[in-house]
C-alpha cells in the first residue's frame, strides 16, 4: 500500500499522528498514509525532539497507530538511533512489527529538531549511504519502503549537495527521496524536485513552513507524496489548551461542550 501511494505519477498526502486516536481521526479524514512523526511523538511525551525517546518508545508508538488503522505507515526514525548496526536492527524491529517504512535523515546523532533553533549538522555522504545500505540488508520483505531524507536546505547547504546526495542514497538502495526545507516560499523544494533526474524515484516534501505550496504544486514538480506532519498535534494543542482555560475560568464546562466532540464520537472512535 505504501509503495503505490508513493509511485511516481500520483500523488497522495499523510498525516502526522501521534497516538492511535490521531492515527484513526486521519483515517477517517481521508488521508492516504500516515506519518509516525519523531516530533508528535516527543511532544506526547513532553520531551524535545532531540533523539531524547529510544527506539523502543518510538516502535511501540507506531505499532499502535499501525493497529489501530488500515493504512499504511510511515516512521520517522530521527537518524536511525545510532551506527549501521543500530540501524539494521531498526528495520528488522520495524518491518516485523508490519510498519510499511521508515525515514532516516542524514544528520549527526543526536538530532535537532530540523525546524527548531541550533546548528544542524550533517552526516557525510558515505556515512549515510552505509545505514542506507544496512537498512535495505536488513529488511526481509521487498514491501518494506526505506525513504531516505536529505536536509542540506536545513543546514543551510545548496542544491548541488542535495542532488549529490539523493543520486548517492538512491545508489545505496533508498526507495524514495524526502528533501526538507524550512523556507517560507517553498521555491527551494520546487526547483529541486523539477532539477532532479531520478525520475524513476519517489519525492517527498514536508510543507509545514510553506502551507502555500498545494500538494498539486508539489505534484506539478515531480513530488508524489505531501507530508502535514505536524498539523494534528498543533490542532490538538490549541483546543486542549483553549477549552481547559475556560473551565478553569468559568469553574464549569457549560461554554465549551457546543464546542467539543460528543462522547458519541469518542465511542465511535474507539469503534
Amino acid at each position: 500500500m505504501l509503495r503505490r501511494a508513493i509511485a511516481r505519477g500520483g500523488m497522495s498526502i499523510a498525516a502526522g499522528v501521534h497516538d492511535g486516536l490521531s492515527a484513526r481521526i486521519a483515517q477517517d479524514a481521508g488521508f492516504d498514509v500516515l506519518w509516525a512523526s519523531g516530533l508528535g511523538i516527543s511532544a506526547a511525551h513532553a520531551v524535545p525532539d532531540d533523539s531524547i525517546l529510544t527506539m523502543t518508545e518510538f516502535l511501540e508508538a507506531a505499532r499502535v497507530m499501525n493497529d489501530s488503522t488500515d493504512l499504511p505507515v510511515l516512521a520517522d526514525c530521527d537518524t536511525g538511533f545510532g551506527d549501521e548496526r543500530n540501524v539494521a536492527r531498526m528495520v528488522e524491529r520495524y518491518e516485523r512489527a508490519g510498519i510499511a517504512g521508515v525515514c532516516i535523515e542524514d544528520k549527526v546523532f543526536p538530532k535537532r529538531n530540523s525546524l527548531g533553533d541550533g546548528a544542524q549538522d550533517q552526516e557525510t555522504i558515505e556515512g549515510f549511504a552505509a545505514k542506507l545500505a544496512a537498512a535495505k540488508k536488513a529488511q526481509q520483505t521487498d514491501d518494506f519502503v526505506v525513504v531516505a531524507r536529505i536536509e542540506t536546505f536545513i543546514a543551510g547547504g545548496v542544491k548541488e549537495d542535495a542532488i549529490a546526495r539523493a543520486d548517492a542514497y538512491v545508489a545505496a538502495g533508498a526507495d524514495a527521496i524526502l528533501i526538507h526545507s524550512k523556507s517560507r516560499d517553498g521555491l527551494e523544494i520546487l526547483d529541486f524536485g523539477r532539477s532532479w533526474q531520478r525520475k524513476d524515484v519517489p519525492l517527498v516534501a514536508v510543507p509545514t513552513t510553506y502551507p502555500a505550496v498545494t500538494a498539486d504544486d508539489l505534484h506539478e514538480a515531480g513530488f508524489s507524496l505531501a507530508i502535514y506532519a505536524n498539523q494534528a498535534l498543533r490542532a490538538s494543542i490549541t483546543s486542549m489548551r483553549e477549552s481547559l482555560r475556560q473551565i478553569t475560568h468559568d469553574r464549569s464546562s457549560l461554554r465549551i461542550e457546543p464546542k467539543v466532540a460528543k462522547l458519541s464520537e469518542v465511542f465511535e472512535l474507539q469503534r
